[in-house]
């Protein structure tokens, strides 16, 4: 068992102070949006000797993080296995591999995620008196109705104004984004989708196809260690709306929520997110990585035995 010393990534929609003082160091003013341990490339974790994780472990299938967000983020989804291999091949893509990703809550954590039961947005809708909107999702599916808002079709505007005056948090969540993105049909688009608010421990399985925004909170995130995501909106980034139409999973999703558990698979993969919660034990089956509520952050080799203290919750990731 070795500790390891993860990349910090200061995006702007990033906590100043949840990952400082989870690691036990000063905030320094900049927001500390990700640590990543794992041996991706634009952040590979090193050991304490300065050499990289991949040294000892090659490299790595998965990649842990935890998150603190303090700022929504983008609109967004990822490829399935053999869109991310079409996309690669006809260069649209970084990389060939799928993008799963797996969320587990450390705080109160607010999402949107996935395509919400028809009828229950329609119930929304209707108590919006969004009718526009509501006729369209009830004649023609939640995929056209997704298309009629990115490309005009459906106004914008009215629903934006509808939502003002409720206090129902989907409502509340529109009026925020739009004074951030103004113009912008995602805005409208989140008004489809669960919102979600996790517990500490609940967590979001966030497969293919799988439309999502985190809006706020901190988390363990577990991925495959894959480049590929498709924005719609809610950001400065380049979007491809196209490309998101072409691949959302637009079934309805009944329950997004994972309660807590001690084992969360991550979907399409032989990965898996282990909680374990002090005093506990674990022997390592293979390579594995670790971060604690006390702010350890380890490399298990196959054999390893990570012993857990009591009051701590040990996150691991194991493929």
């Amino acid at each position: 068992m070795e500790p390891i010393c993860g990349a910090v990534q200061h995006y702007a929609w990033g906590d100043h102070t949840f990952i400082p003082d989870l690691l036990g160091q000063p905030p320094d003013g900049r927001p500390w949006a990700e640590l990543w341990l794992g041996t991706h490339p634009h952040g590979p974790a090193t050991l304490t000797d300065g050499r990289p994780l991949s040294a000892v472990t090659g490299t790595l299938q998965y990649l842990l993080k935890v998150l603190a967000v303090a700022e929504p983020l983008s609109l967004q989804l990822h490829p399935s296995r053999a869109q991310a291999q079409a996309g690669f091949a006809a260069g649209r893509y970084q990389d060939p591999e799928p993008k799963p990703e797996l969320l587990c809550a450390l705080t109160t954590f607010e999402a949107f995620c996935g395509i919400r039961p028809i009828d229950a947005t329609l119930d929304l809708l209707d108590e919006l008196g969004v009718d526009d909107l509501a006729d369209t999702l009830r004649d023609a599916g939640a995929h056209a109705t997704l298309a009629a808002l990115y490309h005009g079709e459906l106004p914008c505007d009215p629903i934006i104004a509808a939502a003002s005056s409720s206090h129902r948090p989907e409502a509340v969540w529109v009026s925020r984004l739009a004074s951030r993105y103004p113009g912008d049909p995602s805005v409208a688009v989140t008004l489809l989708l669960n919102f979600v608010r996790l517990s500490p421990g609940d967590a979001l399985q966030l497969g293919p196809g799988n439309l999502h925004a985190y809006l706020g909170g901190a988390g363990i995130e577990l991925m495959n260690a894959s480049d590929n995501v498709v924005r719609g909106g809610l950001t400065t980034k380049p979007v491809d709306v196209a490309d998101l139409l072409a691949i959302v999973d637009s079934d309805p999703l009944d329950d997004p929520v994972m309660p807590l558990a001690t084992v969360y698979p991550l979907s399409g993969t032989s990965i898996r997110l282990l909680r374990l919660v002090g005093p506990e034990e674990r022997t390592a089956e293979g390579n594995e990585l670790v971060v604690t509520t006390s702010g350890e952050t380890w490399f298990l080799a196959s054999g390893d035995q990570l012993v857990v203290k009591p009051d701590v919750v040990a996150y691991i990731a194991a493929a």
